[in-house]
């Protein structure tokens, strides 16, 4: 078993993906420059690269994807997030990932997975949220007969929220002509999502269902995603969680999640746009306090009609532009929202015999309710190569195991202080997950660990926060903000701006950005 060390370190295998920046093109403005290669920036990039933009994406690390990339160690491909994937589905308009690939002219294998998550809950709720909708209801219904009216109802109207959205182009909500065009289209979907847009997930579920543990089990439901329980959770961004596990369900991409952002690249590339590796963006120029550049830490200077950040709105607004140039919408945006924990991540290779029979793909354990939102708390686990085994060496699987940490807890260490908090930490979680898959620490091939400081390091990401949560309960969506800042020329685009966390979540924002920028630039009439 190899020492642990930071996961993004030893990147010699990635040199080949490294696209460089072609010098000879003309010295001129771009029409939009894009600060990160996260999946909410690569699909605003494409999507601009479309509709005929000069595009470029200003990439600090090696390889494109941010949380959605990926590193190789020992014949092993690990996924730097989570495997659990939305958007791969091919009906509807929410298969927003399916959608920005197909818009650029780039396909990509996908894996079906039957269960979404097999939850292993205190007190023995043991349960799975099967892609079959009624095969879902039925198994929760049998841990809860007395609330089997509550559960239908509940969920039923998360298919409401769904059914929605999946009837619109999901495109700028900042956009009057689209917004009347949607309208006219689809009057009482546009209706609906008014009526739930300010409407948390708790307030709902207990109209319906009055079991306190039931409503725990929704709280963690909940939490897999936005890292808030049911209270602090918009219904909106539940109804597509909740449905879209069982319209388009989960489907991991052949190769690992770190093949979207490639084939991203692929397809900006072959629209026109460019991506540049190793440039990290240090500054948003501004002239007569409107955004027409960036410089990079090399001191290079690139302008644009238009910046678009896909850094968190920390990053943007702390970093990106002085503190003391921040405005006053952002500072209330700061008081509505906090950020997020980081995580702990830990990434094992295993001799494929220390699972289980049936054993599921996703899985997340947590001993005790009270315990939910704290640190080390819920123990989310992804095994991608019981979906694609290639990930792995023959006779071997990865598991990915991560939970919620705040980067205080890793601050002031020595390195060798900082090895052996890692080490106790991995010990830590591979002790709770036997519980899960008896004997495992005796079928260890491969270990490493990252922390709050490697995700803060390597992905550019603030305390190395997962994203903005509710500092208080808000109304539902209302208080996201969309693409537009107070700043003129600058947008931002991401899990900082409305919808909020997760592939499809930014995938959406990425549409929606696009779309006002080309609005904005006059490429869309």
């Amino acid at each position: 078993m190899s020492v642990t060390s930071d996961i993004a370190q030893g990147v010699s295998s990635h040199r080949l993906l490294e696209h460089r920046f072609d010098p000879s093109l003309p010295d001129q403005k771009w029409d939009a420059i894009v600060i990160g290669s996260g999946i909410g920036g690569l699909v605003t990039a494409t999507q601009l690269a479309v509709k005929g933009a000069r595009v470029l994406v200003l990439e600090r690390y090696l390889i494109p994807g941010g949380s959605a990339g990926y590193f190789e160690r020992q014949g092993y491909r690990f996924d730097v997030g989570a495997s659990m994937i939305f958007g791969f589905g091919t009906k509807g308009t929410t298969n927003l990932l399916t959608r920005a690939l197909q818009a650029v002219n780039v396909g990509l294998e996908t894996i079906p997975d039957p269960v979404q998550i097999h939850y292993h809950l205190p007190n023995a709720l043991d349960l799975k949220v099967h892609r079959d909708y009624e095969k879902f209801l039925q198994e929760l219904t049998h841990q809860f007969p007395h609330e089997k009216l509550g559960i239908r109802r509940f969920y039923d109207e998360c298919w409401k929220v769904f059914n929605c959205l999946n009837a619109m182009e999901l495109l700028s909500l900042e956009e009057p002509r689209y917004l009347m065009r949607v309208f006219f289209q689809h009057p009482f979907a546009c209706l609906g999502l008014v009526k739930y847009l300010p409407q948390n997930v708790g307030d709902i579920a207990r109209r319906y269902i009055s079991d306190p543990i039931l409503l725990k089990f929704i709280d963690i439901e909940c939490y897999c995603w936005s890292v808030v329980p049911a209270d602090l959770t918009p219904m909106i961004n539940a109804g597509m969680v909740f449905s879209d596990r069982h319209y388009g369900g989960i489907n991991y991409p052949k190769g690992g999640v770190g093949r979207i952002a490639q084939k991203l690249v692929e397809g900006l590339e072959k629209f026109g746009g460019h991506i540049q590796y190793k440039a990290r963006v240090t500054r948003i120029l501004q002239e007569n306090g409107r955004a027409v550049g960036v410089q990079l830490a090399s001191g290079e200077v690139y302008q644009a009609r238009r910046i678009i950040s896909n850094a968190t709105r920390w990053d943007t607004f702390e970093k990106l532009i002085p503190p003391d140039q921040m405005p006053a919408a952002e500072r209330r945006w700061q008081k509505r929202y906090q950020k997020s924990p980081s995580f702990l991540s830990l990434h094992l290779g295993i001799k494929a015999e220390a699972l289980p029979v049936g054993t599921e793909c996703h899985h997340v354990l947590l001993e005790n309710w009270e315990e939910m939102e704290s640190p080390e708390g819920t123990i989310f686990v992804s095994i991608p190569t019981l979906l694609d085994p290639d990930l792995a060496p023959p006779g071997h699987h990865i598991i990915h195991t991560f939970t919620p940490s705040w980067i205080e807890d890793w601050q002031g260490l020595s390195p060798t202080e900082y090895r052996k908090h890692k080490e106790d930490a991995a010990v830590r979680l591979i002790g709770r997950l036997e519980q899960i898959f008896p004997g495992l620490s005796s079928s260890l091939d491969y270990q490493e660990v990252g922390t709050p400081r490697t995700h803060r390091r390597f992905l550019g990401r603030d305390d190395g926060t997962y994203g903005p949560i509710p500092a208080r309960k808000l109304r539902g969506l209302l208080g996201m903000p969309f693409n537009r800042t107070a700043v003129p020329g600058l947008y931002c685009v991401g899990d900082s701006t409305f919808p909020g966390q997760g592939l499809n979540a930014v995938a959406f924002s990425g549409f929606a950005c696009a779309h006002r920028v080309a609005v904005d630039l006059g490429y869309v009439k």
